[in-house]
This record gives structure tokens, C-alpha cells and sequence, in this order.
């Protein structure tokens, strides 16, 4: 039964993130392994207040306000090469969460 690993890859830095998505694509090309995506959700603007002093009555400066990207891919069997992309060294910045799913076929048990 094979595994499909869910890599999904979030980062402010959209360049960034391209370039590693963009590498992680071509070596799974080069290796003929499956790969779906990258998949590219809606970016996501986030907001956080900051204060002016530590103490709760400092008041406040404007919030800090950023984006946040982010990229999805399935690999699918490969699961060396999937355990070699997951354990990489990723710029700082680059924030990756990993899923991995044992998928059966239908009717099987």
C-alpha cells in the first residue's frame, strides 16, 4: 500500500518560497517521482498588535501587519525520496508541515 506525503510550505517571503517549492519540483522530476501540485491557496493577510511597553498600560503602536503564502504538495509512493525533501534544510522563514497518509486501494483491507 503505498503513502502520500502532504508537504505543505508557508512563508512571508513569496520568492523564497517559490524557489523552494521550484527545487523540490524539479528534483522529483528528475527521479520520475509523482508529484501532485504545487497547489497555491489564497494568501493570507495576518495582523498583530504590539505594544509600547511591556507593562499591560504602555499602550499601543499600529499592529504589525503581514502576508503569509503558502504551497501544497503530494508526493506519492517515493517514500525516500519524500523522507529525503521532509528532512532537508529549509531557508529560515520557510515554515513546512508534513503529512503522511497510507492510502489503500478500494476494496482492500
Amino acid at each position: 500500500m503505498p503513502f502520500v506525503t502532504t508537504m505543505t510550505l508557508q512563508s512571508g517571503d513569496r520568492d523564497v518560497l517559490e524557489r523552494v517549492v521550484g527545487d523540490i519540483k524539479t528534483r522529483a522530476e528528475r527521479k520520475g517521482v509523482e508529484l501532485r501540485g504545487p497547489h497555491a491557496e489564497s494568501p493570507k493577510d495576518r495582523s498583530v498588535p504590539q505594544s509600547r511597553r511591556l507593562a499591560a498600560d504602555g499602550g499601543r503602536y499600529a499592529p504589525w501587519r503581514y502576508t503569509v503564502y503558502e504551497r501544497r504538495m503530494e508526493i506519492v509512493g517515493h517514500d525516500e525520496f519524500a523522507r529525503d525533501v521532509a528532512g532537508q534544510s529549509f531557508p529560515p522563514g520557510v515554515h513546512v508541515d508534513v503529512d503522511v497518509e497510507r492510502v489503500s486501494a478500494p476494496g482492500s483491507r
